[in-house]
């Protein structure tokens, strides 16, 4: 337990950011998880317009240091050549 007032505001601080942090990674995975079913669900169209959507999500949550930027290309270059896989 923390005994000054600074670590009780450190704490209270930290509890605070990282309920923000999970829930900036939430919906980090739901961007991703609605490119993969409209990708499963065969329109390629739709599956761009989801996409770009979900760029700018992926870039700001590493942005943010929520994580690391290379798992944000990594992601998006997953994502870019399901789409360009599709038929």
């Amino acid at each position: 337990m923390a005994n000054s007032a600074q670590a009780r505001k450190r704490a209270r601080q930290t509890i605070k950011q990282r309920d923000h942090n999970a829930s900036l990674r939430s919906e980090l995975r739901t961007a991703i998880k609605h490119v993969r079913k409209s990708v499963e669900a065969g329109d390629k169209s739709a599956a761009q317009a989801v996409y770009k959507l979900s760029i700018s999500t992926l870039d700001s949550i590493a942005d943010k240091h929520i994580i690391h930027k290379n798992k944000a290309a990594r992601h998006k270059s997953r994502l870019s050549a399901a789409i360009k896989a599709m038929a």
